[in-house]
């Protein structure tokens, strides 16, 4: 019995951004051509065209494999305040292999910035995945009076679990793991309202002095 047509095409894809991130190590994005990636895969540019759209939605792909998602485990039941404390934890153990990744990492975001059509492709990926957290998201949270609304926190978990990745591996002894945490904490802190009166909040993040 042959395998799945789904696992040949994962293999596919596997292939063509192996290739693609050699290429890239050794020549540079702006000079690596789909015929360069389809050669040194040993397949056709058919190939590639059967697994990406164009050039640069095979690139935005390969930028993504360099950086190590997230994966929090989440507790059954969990709270807000769990879940993001898992969200810490998470970014805590991505670094090690973050830490491989980053030049290739910002290098690709360097090339999406300087290239239209990849900036156009990455913002509409990126766009779906904060969708889909937000539909995640969703479905765990049951908390009715969160003053950051849940469609914001995808945009703002990306934000800061890039941001301080990218500082600790700057500046390891600036970003110990309980800033870390303590940045996770303060965020759900900040969506649940604590010491804080809701009304109060709203006038602050509109700009306004919410004393009398």
């Amino acid at each position: 019995m042959g395998r799945p047509k789904g696992d040949k095409r994962a293999r596919t894809r596997a292939r063509l951004l192996a290739a693609a991130r050699e290429l890239v190590r050794e020549k540079g994005y702006q000079t690596t051509t789909l015929e360069d990636i389809a050669q040194r895969a040993g397949m056709t540019t058919g190939a590639i065209y059967s697994n990406f759209r164009n050039r640069q939605a095979l690139f935005t792909a390969l930028s993504e494999t360099y950086w190590a998602p997230i994966k929090p485990r989440i507790p059954e039941g969990a709270s807000l305040a769990q879940i993001l404390e898992a969200f810490a934890q998470a970014t805590i153990e991505a670094i090690p292999a973050r830490r491989e990744a980053a030049e290739g990492f910002l290098t690709g975001r360097a090339f999406a910035l300087n290239d239209p059509e990849t900036l156009a492709q990455a913002r509409e990926v990126t766009a779906t995945h904060y969708e889909e957290g937000a539909r995640w998201l969703r479905g765990l949270v049951d908390e009715p009076d969160l003053l950051i609304p849940l469609e914001q926190l995808p945009p703002i978990l990306h934000a800061l679990s890039d941001g301080l990745v990218l500082q600790r591996l700057l500046t390891p002894a600036l970003i110990p793991d309980a800033v870390i945490h303590s940045a996770f904490a303060a965020l759900a802190a900040r969506a649940r309202g604590d010491g804080r009166d809701p009304e109060d909040a709203d006038s602050t993040a509109q700009g306004m002095d919410p004393r009398p």
